[in-house]
Order: C-alpha cells, then sequence, then structure tokens
C-alpha cells in the first residue's frame, strides 16, 4: 500500500455512477457494483463513494446499493449523502463501511458530527468541505452539493470540524471539479496548515504529477481521484482505471 493514500472518490446520484464538471453537467459512467469489482482487481487503497445530491433532494442513503458496494468490496470504504441522523450512520457502518462523510448535515447539526465520532472514534468520520472563490478572489465554503453558501470561512470551518472530532478532512475544490487543471494548490496547503488532520485533496487531478503537486507543495495528506480514474483521458470514453502505483511511487518520494 502506497504511503500517500490515493482514493477513487465516486460520485453517485441514487444508483447510478456520475462524474460532474464543476459540481454540475453530470455525465453517466456507469454501474457502481461492476466499478468496484475493477477497483478491486487493481488493488486500490480505499474507495470513497458520495451520494452528490442526497442532502440537495432530501433523500436517505439507498442502503440497498451500500449493502452490495460493501458485498462485493475488498478494501476501506467511506460513504457521504443525506446521512441526517445517528441510526442512519450506526447502519451504513454496520453493513462493512469503515467511515462517514458529512457535509451539509455536519454544519446543520454539530451534534451528529460528534455523536457519531464519539460512539464510534473519529477515525470513523470524515469532515467534507466544498470550496469556490468568489468574483473577488475569496475562498467561501459551500453544503448542499454547493448550492449554499456558508457564513464561515473555510479555513475556520476546518479547525471547527477537527474541534467536533472529524479524523480526517475531505477538501473539494468546486472550481477545479471534473477540470483535469490539477488540485488548488493555495486552499489545501491553508487548510492542511491549519489542522492537525489528514486532509485529502479533491476536484482536478488530471496527471500523475497533480498527485505529486498536492502532497509536496500543499502537503495534502491523501489525494482523490475523480476523473481521472473513470475516464481514459480529458475529453474521451469512459475507462475505469488507476493510475501506475510504480509511477505514483516514484513522484511521491
Amino acid at each position: 500500500m502506497l504511503q500517500t493514500r490515493i482514493i477513487p472518490c465516486l460520485q453517485l446520484i441514487n444508483d447510478s455512477l456520475v462524474k460532474t464538471v464543476k459540481f454540475d453537467n453530470h455525465g453517466y459512467i456507469g454501474d457502481p457494483i461492476n466499478t468496484v469489482r475493477i477497483f478491486n482487481e487493481l488493488e486500490v487503497d480505499e474507495l470513497c463513494f458520495l451520494d452528490i445530491r442526497a442532502s440537495l433532494q432530501n433523500r436517505q442513503p439507498n442502503l440497498e446499493l451500500l449493502q452490495q458496494i460493501s458485498n462485493e468490496c475488498f478494501m476501506p470504504l467511506s460513504y457521504g449523502g443525506g446521512v441526517k441522523d445517528f441510526e442512519t450512520a450506526q447502519r451504513i457502518l454496520s453493513i462493512g463501511f469503515e467511515k462517514i462523510v458529512l457535509n451539509t448535515n455536519a454544519y446543520r447539526d454539530n451534534g451528529l458530527l460528534r455523536k457519531i465520532s464519539e460512539h464510534f472514534g473519529a477515525q470513523a468520520v470524515i469532515g467534507s468541505i466544498d470550496v469556490k472563490k468568489n468574483l473577488w478572489g475569496k475562498y467561501q465554503a459551500y453544503v448542499n452539493d454547493g448550492t449554499e453558501k456558508i457564513a464561515i470561512d473555510p479555513v475556520e470551518w476546518a479547525k471547527k470540524l477537527e474541534g467536533l472530532g472529524v479524523g480526517e478532512l475531505l477538501l473539494s475544490s468546486i472550481d477545479r471539479d471534473g477540470t483535469w487543471a490539477g488540485y488548488d494548490l493555495e486552499i489545501t496547503q491553508k487548510i492542511a496548515s491549519a489542522v492537525n488532520i489528514p486532509v485529502i485533496a479533491n476536484g482536478g487531478a488530471g496527471s500523475i504529477s497533480d498527485i505529486g503537486d498536492v502532497v509536496h507543495k500543499a502537503h495534502a495528506s491523501a489525494a482523490a481521484l475523480g476523473s481521472m480514474v473513470v475516464y481514459q483521458k480529458k475529453g474521451m470514453g469512459v475507462l475505469v482505471n488507476f493510475p501506475d502505483k510504480k509511477l505514483v511511487e516514484a513522484i511521491l518520494k
């Protein structure tokens, strides 16, 4: 296993695997179960599934699909989307997921995050922060699939999430999502230097060198991949894949 985790971050809308660009214009990728089987063969470090419209559409997690994913998957799993209460989180963890990702409902209900963390341990909770620059270049945090701006600075929100008991942070750049333009190194570095928990950088990866940059220059503890692991190349068709681990190891030295 690589010392720096490289994590496919897979987007769901209910039972379909999709991929967005800047949190919009999603394209259909395929069946999540078949995708899990491919990643099993590729021996990836772990998988993250996010039902990106669940909170926005006020939907519960698709527990039947999550059970199927857990049954098929050989590596650690995390899930986010529509987790509004402790019982739902407990159910997802009981069927084989190791971590719950909380974004909208971490903001809505700090007590939910704290309760999950206290019961299952900080390692079972990932705080998710979606960020975007405004017209004046200032970073702002969003919930509800990037549709609702919240009145707290992203760096301060990261610190608060750490204090509430999350074990790591998933930092997603709305501006970079699906662009293949590289991670947002500036906000990643700001948040990674402000907290004492791992930061998973997400949004924009287009090459192995982008992974090296976000780890070495912005001090991310892990790199999430979206487009890179579901498309052949930018502008080309669907192909579930994973970067050559020897090449990744070489650039992370």
